[in-house]
């Protein structure tokens, strides 16, 4: 395959939808800076069902769109002193791995069993947190020995999550530091953030050298993601953390039964994506 910007012409479709790849980024941005996660939770099932990309293709160029909306997510909380930097680091060390794991994965994984492993991941989710109990975090503890290794794991979830599902791994972080390491859920918000970057853009450079990224349109849902992020992560600011928590679990749970109904149709297609993207 060339390293095209778009699919070659067996599998690209005769125009890229421009406005709703727009639209897709001003909520990708909006759902990144509220909640902390990269923004490919909304990103991959809108490219996939608005601009209608096959399900590999979104998932890869979602790493593409995720980088600078997370830039922006994380400056948004970075101004407010919510980003805890050790944490984001060790997070980050077992992310990158991860991410190469993943983007290995994706190239392989059927279309189908990709959307029902991005609807799992988000369901399971999205019941943690529609079952409270996370507040706001009993606090940050000090960095033991059993935390590093508990970062860089969680880092390493994230990575794989990130390569094989375009999303930067906010749906995992957050509760995940929020439940088992005790931060803020605004703190776990803004770090979350920080560790996308870096994720992204090592996912992003794995997908394009296997044309698993469409680049412009990557970069035009990204930074029209980026004038909503800013505002959104000030908004989270002074959102409750339960109400925010559930919000959340509730567009996990919209997506999710989305994207299954998709993966059936697909699955019944037989072959409506290629492999060979």
């Amino acid at each position: 395959m060339t390293r095209t910007d778009l699919p070659t012409p067996t599998t690209a479709r005769p125009a890229v939808p421009w406005v709703r790849v727009a639209v897709a980024g001003l909520i990708a941005g909006f759902a990144s800076g509220l909640f902390g996660v990269g923004g490919g939770i909304v990103i991959v099932p809108a490219l996939a069902l608005l601009a209608r990309f096959p399900h590999k293709l979104a998932t890869g160029t979602s790493l593409t769109a995720i980088v600078p909306i997370s830039i922006a997510g994380a400056a948004g909380y970075a101004v407010a002193g919510e980003l805890d930097v050790a944490y984001a680091a060790l997070i980050a060390l077992g992310a990158f791995a991860g991410a190469v794991a993943g983007t290995r994965w994706l190239r392989t994984v059927s279309g189908p069993a990709l959307q029902i492993g991005f609807a799992v991941v988000m369901i399971l989710t999205a019941a943690r947190l529609a079952a409270g109990g996370e507040g706001d975090g009993a606090g940050r503890a000090d960095v033991t020995v059993a935390t590093v290794v508990g970062l860089v794991v969680l880092g390493i979830a994230a990575g794989v999550l990130a390569g094989m599902l375009g999303v930067g791994g906010g749906v995992i972080i957050v509760p995940v530091l929020t439940i088992a390491f005790g931060l803020p859920l605004v703190l776990a918000k803004g770090t979350s953030l920080a560790v996308i970057i870096p994720t992204a853009i090592v996912g992003t450079l794995r997908n394009r050298s296997a044309g698993l990224t469409a680049l412009r349109p990557g970069l035009v849902v990204g930074m029209a993601g980026v004038i909503t992020a800013l505002g959104a992560a000030q908004l989270s600011l002074d959102l409750d953390p339960e109400l925010s928590a559930l919000l959340f679990a509730g567009l996990l749970v919209a997506v999710a039964a989305r994207l299954a109904v998709t993966a059936r149709h697909d699955a019944a297609g037989a072959g409506a994506e290629p492999d060979g993207l």
